[in-house]
């Protein structure tokens, strides 16, 4: 079997809750299934939305589930040197470039096109600020983006399958806009440091939640601009709260009971869509019982 890495990367915001615990049992389900590792990223370079102490409760919610990293768990707070390292690669490259443009600014110019952002949507830069329309026109920069159209000035469609959602595309030029790489507060964007750190780690296969399929074009657009290989994806299904919405910490998601971990791990195998009565009396043999029947269902057999 070829080499299979994977991770779990929880952003330490608060506790692990139900929809969490999804997402790490299926990655440590899939590196388990495929013979492979399985690492654990702390996503902590949103340093003022993190809460003090959530990291290693964290590592300790999944260990009480037998979900034990390979190897010690990366902080990505400790690997800015290497997000900067990135960047100066893309602006090397004419990839990346300076941004003046506040909120504001973006909804403003959108405006005048006749478009108005809709809240929680997306808010589609259009190139204000690119060299070739003027750049900074004499203000201070205030984040960093990558470009996002062809060399022609084309529009670039990212097309990927998906292990669980099927065959997606995207245009990311019109959908999305320059992506930001580094923000106004100076902290470094998700985008780039999950791309970076993934390369570094060598991960091969990326299973998250269906809330990040919308990530991924832009993450594959910038993996070809850095020159890395791009994972294999799986998105699982969402833990939705009782008003519809996905459960998260933001809506006030409550850290999952784990008095009784084997309960929980049940829980989380039934989003998964794996058979509700495994056997197993403890979470290590539950846990072998979970990596048959998640082969059965997601790793194809070897051709003889």
């Amino acid at each position: 079997m070829a080499r299979y890495i994977g991770r779990f990367a929880p952003s330490p915001t608060g506790w692990l809750h139900a929809g969490s615990l999804v997402a790490a049992l299926a990655s440590w389900l899939d590196a388990r299934a495929h013979g492979g590792r399985w690492l654990v990223r702390i996503e902590d370079v949103d340093r003022p939305r993190c809460v003090a102490g959530a990291d290693e409760a964290i590592l300790r919610q999944l260990a009480r589930c037998g979900l034990v990293p390979d190897e010690p768990p990366v902080w990505q707070s400790r690997r800015e040197g290497h997000y900067q390292a990135a960047l100066d690669r893309l602006v090397a490259a004419g990839l990346a470039y300076p941004c003046a443009c506040s909120r504001r600014d973006i909804d403003e110019a959108l405006a005048a096109r006749g478009w108005v952002h809709q809240r929680h949507g997306e808010r589609v830069y259009p190139g204000t600020c690119r060299p070739e329309r003027g750049g900074l026109r004499g203000r201070p920069p205030r984040a960093w983006r990558l470009r996002t159209d062809g060399p022609g000035g084309d529009d670039v469609w990212i097309a990927w399958l998906d292990r669980r959602l099927g065959p997606q595309r995207q245009n990311v030029t019109q959908e999305v806009g320059d992506v930001v790489l580094r923000r106004a507060d100076g902290l470094w964007a998700y985008q780039l440091a999950v791309v970076v750190d993934d390369a570094a780690q060598g991960v091969t296969d990326v299973v998250r939640g269906e809330d990040l399929a919308d990530n991924t074009p832009r993450q594959i657009l910038l993996q070809r601009a850095l020159g890395v290989t791009t994972p294999r994806y799986l998105h699982t299904p969402l833990v939705m709260a009782a008003d519809g919405q996905k459960l998260s910490k933001q809506n006030g998601a409550q850290p999952v009971d784990l008095d009784d971990p084997l309960a929980a791990l049940r829980a989380a195998a039934t989003v998964l869509g794996l058979p509700r009565e495994l056997p197993g009396a403890n979470p290590a043999s539950w846990l072998a019982a979970a990596t048959q029947a998640w082969s059965a269902r997601w790793v194809p057999p070897v051709a003889s």
